[in-house]
């Protein structure tokens, strides 16, 4: 294993968020305390509690799900994709070192952004509510887990994508409304039985509701089940990294 590769390649990634610190730090956070302003005052005020817990303290899991989620698809895909689209992929490609030192430097670094903003979103949230983490353990697994395989994901994205546009298609059209309908907000049981039977197929409602039970041991779903959906993702991701690396698809041509 390459460790002085793969170390340049995170370094280089991480020192791109240092340059843009409104862009990659400030803004996603201050956008997640607005959602949880708003929606707090607005539904809080209405809803006093989910399941035991507040509707504010219910709502801070869903947030940093939200947060990390497309922050790591995001800085992922963008981080593979300008070297594709400058032309230095190729350097990258020709240098002796593996596809793996170069998703382990890329996805690394990205899924380390992730957890950054959503550990300050952590801490931001608990000036508004009474956190308390239940399963500190287990909530640190599935942040990192999501982290790694979202992260994973939009590395996949970013070989893929033919321009800017599609680049920000997923994050915008797919990733988003999935973590909004799965369970963010409000517990899947306050749904009609026939949306309850439609939001079981969205696979974020198991990573949101197995976060939020190491908070406040209350999930939509057995903890377990949520913890076989995210690594039956992260297998998915990373055959899928293999196959491209190993046919060459869309990073070779």
């Amino acid at each position: 294993m390459n460790m002085r590769a793969i170390w340049a390649i995170y370094r280089y990634e991480m020192a791109r968020t240092l340059r843009t610190p409104t862009q990659s730090i400030i803004s996603p956070v201050i956008s997640t305390v607005l959602y949880f302003v708003v929606f707090g005052s607005a539904i809080g005020g209405r809803i006093e509690s989910v399941e035991g817990v507040s509707y504010g303290a219910f709502i801070v899991p869903g947030l940093v799900m939200l947060s990390i989620l497309t922050q790591s698809v995001s800085n992922a895909s963008f981080g593979i994709y300008f070297p594709k689209f400058i032309g230095t992929v190729y350097e990258l490609l020709s240098a002796p070192i593996s596809f793996v030192e170069i998703v382990i430097g890329y996805v690394g670094a990205a899924a380390t952004k992730a957890l950054a903003i959503g550990v300050i979103i952590l801490l931001t949230a608990g000036f508004f509510v009474d956190l308390q983490i239940a399963h500190p353990v287990w909530m640190v697994a599935f942040l990192v887990l999501t982290c790694i395989s979202f992260a994973l994901l939009g590395f996949i994205i970013g070989i893929v994508s033919g321009s800017f546009e599609q680049l920000q298609l997923v994050p915008l059209l797919v990733i988003t409304p999935l973590v909004f309908l799965g369970g963010s907000f409000y517990s899947v049981s306050m749904l009609p039985e026939a949306w309850q039977a439609v939001t079981y197929f969205n696979p974020v409602l198991y990573l949101i509701s197995g976060f939020r039970w190491s908070f406040y041991e209350v999930s939509d779903v057995s903890v377990m089940v949520s913890l076989i959906a995210i690594l039956f993702f992260l297998a998915a991701c990373l055959t899928v990294t293999w196959w491209i690396f190993k046919t060459g698809y869309k990073i070779k041509s």
